[in-house]
């Protein structure tokens, strides 16, 4: 069994290499031209988007808005399916492990200035942010809300950070044409990323928590998901020690459970007692027997 100590270092090791792999078109950072070959037809799992010029493969909420955008009504079909089997997989260990710009929000969480949050006040209330953003941008805002019959994926267009992070800045850093085309929307979505990136210095990953909408559609399948950190509970002597590890606050009930958790592994490797653990959902239930 892994021990504690190691988890964070394997988190960390598999965050980086899972975004170098997803993001490794280098001809894109140099040429500012984006990736069109037949793995675009392929989706991660966590946010990556299509625009960003080292992407090899697409993002699924760029995908379920390409589809909702399409003339007329129907049902995705095919990307609920791809949202199912990674849910019933992963469930938010994708947000943990395998999202780019969850790795951004870490890596800015970690710089040692100002006084560290791990919510916003009003969490309880804010937290359903990211199922605003999921019904009011991506499924209606890109369906029926914006552009006409040229309909926009409203999600990309006007909110995702990771998209101006990974796509627009580097696409414009080489690309001199698209540099002159710069208008009043780059600057607003410029400033999210900014007001994002900054508050994730003091507080743990806002836009997961506030307003990441995959986040929100992943939370769903945290209950059942093969992926689970397991709780001994005959073990546990009540210490609160995971409780105080954990970066969004859960309590030890809802460690693994509730849909804010992130499988990020802290909770295991805080536990002085070893009695939490990452498992499957097959040998958690031989555990519990």
């Amino acid at each position: 069994m892994v021990s504690g100590e190691q988890m964070g270092k394997i988190r960390l090791a598999v965050q980086l290499l899972f975004t170098i792999f997803t993001n490794g078109y280098a001809y894109g950072f140099l040429g500012g031209k984006i990736y069109q070959g037949q793995l675009k037809y392929a989706c991660v799992p966590g946010l990556n988007c299509y625009s960003c010029p080292g992407a090899i493969a697409s993002c699924p909420m760029g995908a379920l808005q390409a589809l909702l955008n399409q003339k007329g009504f129907t049902i995705p079909f095919g990307m609920l399916g791809i949202f199912f089997i990674f849910g019933s997989l992963l469930g938010r260990f994708v947000c943990g492990w395998l999202c780019p710009f969850g790795l951004v929000q870490d890596l800015l969480y970690k710089i040692p200035i100002f006084r560290k949050r791990k919510r916003l006040p009003f969490h309880g209330i804010l937290k359903y942010g990211k199922y605003a953003v999921l019904v009011l941008l991506v499924l209606a805002g890109s369906a029926f809300l914006f552009g006409g019959l040229a309909k926009t994926p409203a999600f990309c267009k006007y909110l995702c950070p990771s998209g101006t992070l990974f796509g627009a800045l580097p696409l414009l850093r080489a690309n001199e044409q698209l540099r002159e085309q710069i208008g009043g929307l780059f600057y607003w979505k410029l400033g999210i990323l900014l007001l994002i990136l900054v508050a994730s210095i003091k507080i743990f990953r806002p836009f997961c928590q506030y307003l990441c909408p995959l986040g929100a559609i992943y939370g769903w399948f945290n209950h059942f998901s093969l992926v689970q950190i397991h709780w001994e509970k005959d073990r546990c002597i009540s210490c609160g020690t995971c409780e105080k590890a954990c970066p969004v606050s859960l309590s030890t009930e809802e460690i693994s459970c509730s849909p804010e958790c992130i499988r990020c592994g802290k909770c295991v490797e805080a536990c002085p007692e070893k009695c939490l653990h990452f498992l499957g959902k097959s040998t958690r239930a031989k555990k519990t027997r």
